[in-house]
């Protein structure tokens, strides 16, 4: 699994990190993506889904972040 920390990188650019990320992954494979509280977690998640691929599991973590666990589509 990889794994993307973009904690205190403010939208839009959270999500084109996600992408270019994503990019760079063979179908099928898994990215954890650790995000702020707000605008981040909402928009994130949505955009990605959009894009074709799923999201497996969003949960808090200690601290107020995010973990958004994604699956390449």
């Amino acid at each position: 699994m990889h794994k993307l920390d973009l904690t205190g990188v403010a939208c839009p650019m959270n999500f084109v990190r996600t992408k270019l990320k994503l990019e760079e992954l063979q179908n099928g494979e898994l990215l954890e993506v650790i995000l702020d509280d707000g605008e981040s977690i909402v928009n994130v998640p949505r955009s990605v889904k959009d894009e074709g691929h799923k999201i497996l599991e969003v949960k808090k973590l200690k601290g107020g972040a995010f973990s958004c666990l994604i699956s390449k589509g």
